[in-house]
């Protein structure tokens, strides 16, 4: 490069640096922050819809926990593979993220949310600090029922057919939970890497409560469990809990219980989640159901 091209390009770097930068949004995205009623805790929502008119019944919706960590993850997911149904096997839908109201991804605000019970199982993290309150999985789901989905379907067209949960970790052990006791409240429940092992004992018991239920009486509700291939090595024994329970939930099928059970090659707890949130997509969001 000679002198001149050198100079050319130094004054193009210098106009870069010195340029106006704006703050990078998600499109067709809005967020506010909600107090709950019941227990007065604050919640932050991201929600996106789709672009266009929605069809006569409404968009399908997927209530997304965690929020502050996958959202981005999961909005330009819809909105990418959308495009063309006939294709992806994805059609449109309203992206509803809880989150919180902090920069990081995560809060320690979810072991509160996503606990049915404290965990008579461990009593501190796995970096030896003390464990964050636990036990409010009742009243978040309450929340959730009673609060924010009004306000959901007030403001937006809504399927109320095609409703999902999508959970994580902890957040997977609580789509758990509101499949066992709330059964009528989404029609969709993907538990990625569920934390069965948090309460296990307790989650067994609800478990049996909701066998019982759907034998009398039928249920239409679509689980679909993931677990990263390399999760098989940790102490929780996740994988195992994950296949277990997918293969007795699977005698359920004739009562409206469909089971569906992944594990993803070379993923580990955190790297299974952008290709959870892919295969969770086309089995919430097919063209056909």
């Amino acid at each position: 490069m000679d002198g001149k091209a050198f100079e050319k390009n130094e004054q193009n770097i210098i106009t870069l640096r010195d340029s106006v930068r704006y703050k990078v949004e998600i499109p067709d995205t809005e967020q506010w922050v909600i107090r709950s009623r019941a227990e007065n805790r604050t919640y932050q929502i991201s929600v996106a819809q789709p672009l266009g008119d929605p069809p006569p019944s409404g968009y399908p919706v997927i209530y997304l926990l965690d929020a502050n960590s996958v959202f981005g993850t999961m909005v330009e997911a819809v909105r990418l593979q959308s495009r063309r149904p006939d294709k992806t096997g994805v059609v449109p839908a309203i992206i509803v993220g809880i989150g919180y109201q902090t920069e990081g991804p995560y809060a320690p605000d979810r072991f509160y949310d996503f606990t049915p019970i404290p965990t008579t199982e461990y009593d501190r993290k796995p970096d030896g600090t003390a464990l964050p309150e636990q036990g409010g999985a009742a009243a978040f789901l309450q929340f959730i029922e009673e609060e924010l989905k009004p306000q959901i379907e007030c403001e937006f067209k809504v399927d109320s057919s095609r409703q999902t949960i999508f959970g994580h970790s902890l957040g997977g052990l609580f789509a758990l939970y509101a499949l066992f006791t709330r059964p009528d409240a989404f029609q969709y429940y993907i538990a990625g890497s569920p934390s069965i092992h948090w309460n296990k004992q307790y989650l067994l018991e609800q478990e049996r409560k909701f066998v019982s239920r759907v034998k009398e009486e039928p249920v239409n509700v679509q689980l679909l469990l993931g677990v990263g291939e390399l999760e098989k090595s940790h102490m929780s024994r996740n994988c195992d809990n994950a296949r277990e329970l997918s293969e007795r939930l699977s005698s359920l099928l004739s009562r409206g219980v469909g089971v569906a059970f992944k594990e993803f090659e070379g993923e580990g707890h955190v790297s299974v989640l952008p290709i959870l949130i892919s295969r969770a997509l086309r089995f919430a969001l097919s063209p056909e159901k």
